[in-house]
Parts: structure tokens; sequence; C-alpha cells
């Protein structure tokens, strides 16, 4: 049955009155009378006794509707709770962040959602390289703060949120360690650490390519799980990374000196979520960290 036969069979039963029926669900009484005919024919016998005075329901009519409204307030309770979620505000938002940048953003952003939408929580998670998209995509988080881009079919990318300039994490000793700026071609001569394996090539790249523009190999460093293990290796000596500027913000490392790339794109971070749960909640708290940007 469809929606409209179950909504217009149901408060027939209860108005037990084609015009109030037809008043109350706004259309006309032939609209009445043509969908419960419809549905007798289906059926194979009358649900309605209808005579010139009053209309009642038959035996078989009762049981159709004993049987069919508390489905039909089920699928009601349903729908509201999907257009709630869809288009309300309120409830809980799970974001989760990669990096230090990606946290500092999150936290202003999440004040301003808050002020703007108080009866909606928002629970911030910092997760791992590795296990990011895979949360996203388990539902396990709705928004995601991080690098810019993150291409694929399923995913939405909102805006651009902070651009910072891309710098190279070498180890104290290591030659470039003394110089002003380095090049995307300086990576040809030093083994590049690389990101989990896990990670897509799209957000891999151009973070730790594998060959220069002008076409030189990059040599393949260690892989390592977290940030902070990258920057370990990197002081031990075991290769560099490209990161972005606001590395230098925080605890220096007197075993890492962070130089400048003179040739990059900036690195971009902003938020990410699947397209297909796009919720109103999710488009107000990008509109939040958008504005918060602009503020």
């Amino acid at each position: 049955m469809e929606r409209y036969e179950m909504e217009t069979f149901l408060t027939l039963a209860e108005e037990l009155h084609f015009g109030r029926t037809a008043m109350r669900l706004r259309v006309t009484t032939a609209r009445v009378s043509q969908v419960i005919s419809k549905l007798e024919r289906r059926v194979g016998a009358p649900l309605f006794e209808r005579t010139s005075r009053s209309v009642v329901l038959t035996p078989i009519g009762r049981r159709l509707h004993d049987d069919l409204r508390p489905a039909f307030e089920r699928l009601e309770a349903a729908l509201a709770t999907a257009v709630a979620e869809g288009r309300g505000v309120a409830g809980l938002l799970r974001v989760g962040f990669v990096g230090a940048a990606a946290s500092q953003l999150l936290v202003r952003a999440t004040e301003r959602f808050r002020t703007r939408h108080p009866g909606c929580e928002v629970e911030i998670r910092e997760v791992q390289m590795t296990e990011a998209l895979e949360r996203l995509r388990a539902d396990a988080l709705e928004v995601l703060i991080a690098c810019l881009p993150l291409s694929g079919p399923d995913l939405a990318n909102g805006p651009v949120l902070l651009s910072e300039p891309r710098m190279l994490a070498v180890p104290a000793t290591h030659p470039f360690a003394q110089r002003g700026t380095v090049s995307v071609e300086d990576l040809a001569r030093t083994e590049v650490l690389q990101a989990p394996c896990s990670l897509p090539d799209y957000w891999r790249e151009p973070g730790t390519p594998q060959q220069t523009p002008a076409g030189l190999a990059i040599p393949v460093g260690r892989s390592a799980a977290t940030f902070q293990e990258v920057l370990t290796l990197v002081g031990a000596g075991q290769g560099v990374f490209p990161v972005g500027a606001h590395a230098t913000r925080f605890p220096a490392r007197p075993d890492v000196v962070y130089v400048p790339f003179h040739d990059t794109p900036p690195l971009d971070w902003g938020p990410v979520w699947r397209a297909s749960r796009a919720t109103a909640r999710i488009r107000a708290f990008t509109e939040a960290a958008a504005a918060d940007q602009m503020a």
C-alpha cells in the first residue's frame, strides 16, 4: 500500500464520513472514494458499509484497521525522526580532527557553532591518519577536519578554513637544515618518510610525492603511523617529511629543523563528510567554521 492509501483508509475509519475525511486530507470527496474503491478491489471485499445515513467498517475493514494502524504510526514516527535528523540542528554532532592545526580550527569552529545552536552538542575526537577515513566511512564521525582535498565519490569537502605554507622537517644535522629554503627537486636527494600506506594516494600526494616535477625519483623512506612518530624518525636521521607551517608553533624539538619550500602550493585544511550523510547539523557546522575564519 502507498502511504496516501493508508492515510486515506485510516482517516475514513476514524471519521466514518467521506466529506470530513476529504477536508482533513485536503482532497476532494471523489478522490477519497476513488482510493477506497481501489483498495477494496485489491482486497477483494468491501472495507466499509455505505448507506445514505452512515459509513461503518466491515469486519474485514476492522481487521485491516487494527493491523494497519500500529504499522502506520511506526512509519510516521520513523519519517518524523528522519526529518528531524536531516533538517534539524539538534542532537549530537561527532567531529574528528587530524593534527594540531586541525585541532585549533575545530576548537574555534565549535565555540561559534555552540553559540549559534545551543541545542546541539559537539563531541570532539582526535584521530590518527591511519583511522581517519575508516571512522568517517563507518559513521563513527560525521565531520572530519583534515588536509584538503579528500576526493572520492562518497566524500564531500567543505570550505578551506586554513591555508598555510609547506615546510620540510629535516634532521638538525642534515645539510638542508642550513638552507633558507628548499625545493621539491631537493626531495630527490634524500629519503622522504611515508605517511601510512592505508591513506589514499590523493592524500599522500603532494605531501609525499613519488617524483619531482622534473621527473626525478624521490627515495622512499620508512613509514610512520602518527605525526609524532614521523618527527621522531626525522630527528633520528631516518629521513625528511613535508609538513604544514603550523608544526613550527608547537613544542620545539632540538633534533628537528623546519625549512620552508619555495615552490609548493599551500597546505589547505577544512571539513570533510560523507556526501550521503549530509544533514542540517553538518551544514550548520561548516557554515559556523567558515564564519569564524571571516570574523
